[in-house]
C-alpha cells in the first residue's frame, strides 16, 4: 500500500500494516515516517499493541536522536529517526509477540549502527506469532552471513528459554557494522544434505521431547539418511515461566542454503486439549518439506531480509533466486520503493537441461536489482 501523503521528506501512511517495515526502513532511509488511523475502528482496543510500543522503544534504545509522538488515544505515530548508534543494551520484550520478532528488526539495522551491537533480549523465545529463536538462528543468519562475509562477531545464543504465554526465556544477539555489503549473484539452491533439529521441553516430562523426536525423524528418515536431532531438556529458571515444548527443523542444503520450520505446543489459552508429541513431530516435518519444496536460496520467511540486503548493497547488479514471493515480501518491495526509489525486476527463470534438477519444486522467482551504494556513515574509519 504506498503512503497516503508526502509532507517534504516524510511519509504518511494509513492503518497498522507492516508497521514493523517501516519503522526499519525510516530508520535505514532517516526519512520521517507518520502513520495515522491505527485501529481507528476498532472500539475494544484502538491505537498501538503493546507489542508495538515495546518494538518502537527497543529502535529508540538502538538510535540516538530519535524524536517519537504519539497522540492520546495511541491511534497515530509520528516516527523521526537518528542515528545508528548500537552497543550494548537490553530489553524486556512484550510477550504478546516473541522474541524473533524483535530480532527481525535488529538482524537488518545490525550492519550498519556505529558501533557492534551486543544486545540482550527477554520475553518469549519460542511462540506461534513469530519465528523462533532457532529458526533465525538458522535460516536468517547464514543469509546475513552471505552478504558481510566474515561472521566474525555474528552470535544468536539462547542463554533460557521461555515459550508462550509468560515468557521468561532471555537471548543474547551480537552483530559486527560494516562500512557497506557487497553485491551477490546467487541462484543455485543445491541439493538437501542434511537435516538437524532442536526439540526444546520446558517444566513438561522429557518424554514428550523424545516422543517428538521420534515422530520427526520417522518422517525425515524416508528421504535422506543423515538426520540428527538435539534435545534441550530445560529445569528450574532456565525453563522460563510457562510450560511447553517444541521443535525446529533445518534443511541445509550442498550450497549452504537453509530451509527451516518450528512447531510449539498448544497453550491453556488457546486450546483445551494439550498437544499430543507425535502430531507435533510429523506437522513440523510435512511444514520443513513443503519448505523444501517452495525452494530457491533462502528461507520464505526471509525473502524481504534478502530483497533488503540486496537493495543496500554497492552500485552493481545482484541477483538472488526464491520461491514463490511470499505476502509479506511483495509489500516490502512496495515500501522499498517508497523509501529508496529502488524497484526490482521480477522473473521466472528459464531453465535449461543441465539446470533442471535446481527447478524442481515449485516455480521460482529471480529478483534482480542494482544496489543504491548504501554506506555506513556512523562506523568510525580508523
Amino acid at each position: 500500500m504506498p503512503p497516503i501523503a508526502q509532507e517534504g521528506n516524510c511519509l504518511i501512511y494509513r492503518g497498522s500494516n507492516f508497521l514493523k517495515q517501516r519503522l526499519v526502513l525510516s530508520c535505514l532511509s532517516g526519512k520521517p515516517v507518520k502513520i495515522t488511523q491505527i485501529r481507528a475502528d476498532d472500539e475494544q482496543a484502538p491505537g498501538l499493541r503493546e507489542y508495538e510500543i515495546s518494538l518502537i522503544r527497543l529502535l529508540d534504545k538502538l538510535t540516538n536522536g530519535t524524536k517519537i509522538e504519539l497522540n492520546p488515544a495511541g491511534t497515530s505515530v509520528m516516527f523521526s529517526p537518528g542515528l545508528l548508534h548500537g552497543g550494548a543494551l537490553q530489553h524486556d520484550c512484550c510477550v504478546q509477540r516473541g522474541i524473533g520478532y524483535f530480532l527481525d528488526a535488529l538482524i537488518a539495522l545490525g550492519p550498519f549502527c556505529k558501533y557492534p551491537l551486543q544486545c540482550t533480549l527477554r520475553g518469549v523465545t519460542n511462540s506461534r506469532d513469530s519465528p523462533s529463536v532457532d529458526h533465525i538462528k538458522g535460516a536468517a543468519l547464514s543469509l546475513l552471513k552471505r552478504f558481510i562475509l566474515v561472521d566474525e562477531g555474528l552470535e544468536l545464543r539462547v542463554v533460557r528459554r521461555g515459550v508462550a504465554p509468560l515468557g521468561g526465556g532471555e537471548v543474547f544477539f551480537s552483530c559486527p557494522v560494516r562500512k557497506s555489503l557487497r553485491a551477490i549473484q546467487f541462484q543455485e539452491q543445491g541439493m538437501v544434505k542434511r537435516i538437524r533439529g532442536t526439540v526444546y521441553a520446558c517444566k513438561v516430562s522429557p518424554a514428550m521431547a523424545n516422543r517428538t523426536v521420534e515422530a520427526a525423524k520417522g518422517c525425515m528418515l524416508k528421504f535422506l539418511p543423515d538426520v540428527y536431532i538435539y534435545t534441550d531438556q530445560n529445569r528450574g529458571k532456565l525453563s522460563g515461566n510457562s510450560p511447553g515444548f517444541g521443535i525446529c527443523l533445518l534443511a541445509e542444503t550442498t550450497d549452504g542454503v537453509c530451509f527451516a520450520a518450528d512447531c510449539i505446543s498448544n497453550t491453556r489459552e488457546e486450546s483445551d486439549t494439550p498437544s499430543i508429541p507425535e502430531d507435533l513431530g510429523r506437522d513440523v516435518a510435512m511444514r520443513l518439506l513443503d519448505e523444501i519444496y517452495r525452494g530457491g536460496c533462502c528461507d520464505s520467511a526471509y525473502q524481504w531480509l534478502a530483497a533488503l540486503y540486496m537493495a543496500l548493497g554497492q552500485k552493481h547488479v545482484s541477483k538472488f533466486l526464491t520461491g514463490p514471493l511470499s505476502t509479506y515480501t511483495v509489500h516490502f518491495l512496495q515500501h522499498l520503493r517508497d523509501f529508496f526509489s529502488i524497484t526490482f525486476k521480477l522473473e521466472n527463470p528459464e531453465t535449461d537441461d543441465d539446470g533442471e534438477d535446481d527447478m524442481r519444486g515449485a516455480q521460482k522467482v529471480l529478483l534482480t536489482c542494482v544496489g543504491i551504494g548504501y554506506t555506513n556513515i556512523s562506523k568510525r574509519v580508523l
